[in-house]
């Protein structure tokens, strides 16, 4: 991933623009902005996750989660390179 073009401080001020603006639409909020409509619905669906309780802890266990199945993918992959070595070699090996 490369870095946003977009300051977290402007994202935040999207937002804000986009909940004051009555009856505007992603669309004409993001027009004004010189954004991409889609761009800034996510912002938006971001900024309400975030704002709900226990997203904070949510958060930091997803990311725990993330680290924990990367770390537990580690030894079966290098399990599943020995099995397959081992194949190879006793299929080279003709006794």
């Amino acid at each position: 991933m490369g870095t946003s073009k977009y300051s977290p401080e402007f994202r935040a001020d999207a937002v804000a623009l986009y909940h004051s603006s009555a009856g505007g639409t992603y669309a004409s909020v993001a027009k004004d902005l010189g954004v991409h409509h889609e761009t800034l619905r996510t912002w938006v669906r971001d900024a309400e996750q975030a704002a709900r309780p226990g997203a904070v802890e949510a958060t930091a266990m997803e990311k725990e989660n993330r680290q924990l199945r990367a770390w537990v993918k580690k030894p079966e992959l290098k399990r599943e390179i020995l099995r397959r070595a081992a194949q190879h070699c006793a299929a080279e090996t003709s006794w």
